[in-house]
C-alpha cells in the first residue's frame, strides 16, 4: 500500500497496514507503527517515532527540524502514540538539544488543518487543536485540553488538563486545569463547566472547582489563607486538589 511515487529511506522502518501515497516523503530513521495511514504529499522526517493507527492528511511536515536558532544538526527526535489524526498542512517539530531533545505527542489527539507544535513541546492525550492553533516551543498540554481556532500559546506554559483556550486568544501564561481562558492577552473566564459535563463531571464536582476558582483565580487577596480555605474542599474534591496544586507550582504565574 505504499504509491510508486512515495520515497522511502532504507532505514525507515515501515510496520503492516500502512499505506503511504503519492510523492510522501519518508525520511531516514522514520518509524511507522501499524496501520498508519499517510496521505499525499507528506513530509515526515527522523528520527520521529510514529505510533499505530495514526493519520496524516496531505501537505503536512512532522518531525521537521525545529524552528531555533540554537539548533546546529544535533540528534532530536519526536516521539507519537496511537491514533492521532494530523490534517492538512500541520507542522510539528522536533525537540532540541537544550529542550530535551524531545517533541512528545501521545494518543487520540486531533490537529485540524494549519496548526503547529514547535520543539520540545509536551502534549498529552485526546486533546483537540482547531485549525490555526499554535504552541511555541516547551509548552505541555495536558489531557483533554482544546485550543479553539487560532489560539496561541507562549514559550515555556503549560495548558492544564481539560482546559480551553477559546478562538483568537493568546495565552502568555499557564492555564490552569479546568479552566477557559479567552482574550488577547487571555483572561480567566471561568471553569469549562460544558466541557466538564460533557465528559461525565457531577454538578457537585463542577460547584466545587467553581468555588476554588473564585478563591484563587478572581479574588486577588491572601493565596496562602485562600489555600487553606479550601483545604476541606480538596479532601473531598480531587480535582480541586490538583488545581491548587498547579497553581501553587506555576513558575510562570497563571491567567487571570
Amino acid at each position: 500500500m505504499i504509491h510508486s511515487t512515495a520515497i522511502i529511506d532504507p532505514s525507515a522502518k515501515i510496520a503492516q497496514g500502512c499505506e503511504i501515497g503519492a510523492y510522501t516523503i519518508v525520511g531516514a530513521d522514520v518509524e511507522l507503527g501499524e496501520d498508519c495511514i499517510i496521505g499525499p504529499h507528506v513530509v515526515i522526517k527522523g528520527p520521529s517515532k510514529i505510533g499505530k493507527r495514526n493519520r496524516i492528511f496531505q501537505f503536512s511536515s512532522v518531525g521537521e527540524d525545529p524552528q531555533d536558532l540554537k539548533y546546529a544538526g544535533e540528534k532530536t527526535e519526536l516521539h507519537m502514540g496511537d491514533d492521532n489524526v494530523v490534517r492538512e498542512y500541520a507542522t510539528i517539530n522536533r525537540g532540541t538539544a537544550g529542550g530535551g531533545a524531545l517533541t512528545s505527542i501521545g494518543s487520540h489527539n486531533l490537529f485540524m488543518a494549519y496548526i503547529h507544535v514547535a520543539h520540545d513541546c509536551m502534549i498529552g492525550d485526546n486533546t483537540v487543536f482547531a485549525n490555526g492553533a499554535s504552541l511555541a516551543g516547551h509548552v505541555n498540554v495536558k489531557d483533554h485540553a482544546i485550543l479553539a481556532g487560532f489560539a496561541c500559546v507562549h514559550q515555556f506554559c503549560t495548558v492544564g488538563e481539560h482546559a480551553f483556550i477559546g478562538l483568537n486568544s493568546v495565552a502568555n501564561r499557564d492555564v490552569p486545569p479546568f479552566m477557559m481562558a479567552v482574550g488577547n492577552y487571555a483572561e480567566a473566564r471561568g471553569i469549562n463547566k460544558n466541557g466538564l459535563r460533557r465528559r461525565g463531571f457531577t454538578e457537585t464536582t463542577i460547584g466545587a472547582l467553581h468555588k476554588a476558582y473564585i478563591a484563587l483565580v478572581r479574588q486577588r487577596g491572601d493565596r496562602t489563607k485562600a489555600v487553606e480555605s479550601l483545604a476541606a474542599l480538596a479532601a473531598e474534591h480531587e480535582e480541586v486538589q490538583r488545581f491548587v496544586s498547579f497553581i501553587e507550582s506555576s513558575e510562570r504565574g497563571i491567567v487571570r
